[in-house]
Order: C-alpha cells, then sequence, then structure tokens
C-alpha cells in the first residue's frame, strides 16, 4: 500500500534529524566537529474518501489539506465528496 495522495500527489520526504550540538563537547567551540545526523521520514497524513468523480463513485487515499479543501470550497476538478 503506497502512502501517496491521490489527488495532490503528495508522498513520503525524507531529511535527517539533527542533534543540538556545537561542538565536539557540545559547549561551542569550532565548527569542525558537526551535529549528528539520523535520517528520517515525513509521511501525508492520509484518510480514505468516498468521492463522485465524472459521475462515478470511488474510494480514493487523500491528503487531509485536499480532504479540507474538498470539505470547505467544493470540487477539485472532477472530483467531489460523496454525499452521505
Amino acid at each position: 500500500m503506497s502512502r501517496v495522495c491521490d489527488l495532490t500527489g503528495k508522498k513520503k520526504s525524507f531529511g535527517h534529524n539533527m542533534k543540538h550540538r556545537r561542538g565536539s563537547s557540545g559547549g561551542g567551540g569550532k565548527w569542525r566537529f558537526k551535529a549528528q545526523k539520523t535520517n528520517r521520514e515525513w509521511v501525508p497524513n492520509l484518510r480514505k474518501v468516498k468521492v463522485v468523480e465524472d459521475g462515478v463513485n470511488k474510494t480514493i487515499k487523500v491528503s487531509m489539506k485536499a480532504y479540507k479543501t474538498l470539505k470547505n470550497k467544493g470540487p477539485i476538478g472532477s472530483v467531489k465528496l460523496a454525499s452521505i
């Protein structure tokens, strides 16, 4: 199961966790000893939603940002929330 928003294409992004450390001893000093980095990832907040696309009912995965836009501002392109 992929973690990708079907409307916006939002997906995982990658980066680093960095320690709060200035020098080798942690108390200032030169920048010759850089802070440690560990890999991390950010995943989108997805939700399964029933929508109507071109007159066809579907269930798609949508990010919460796209869901709020559908709910508050109306259709995105030809996709709108299905009435319950």
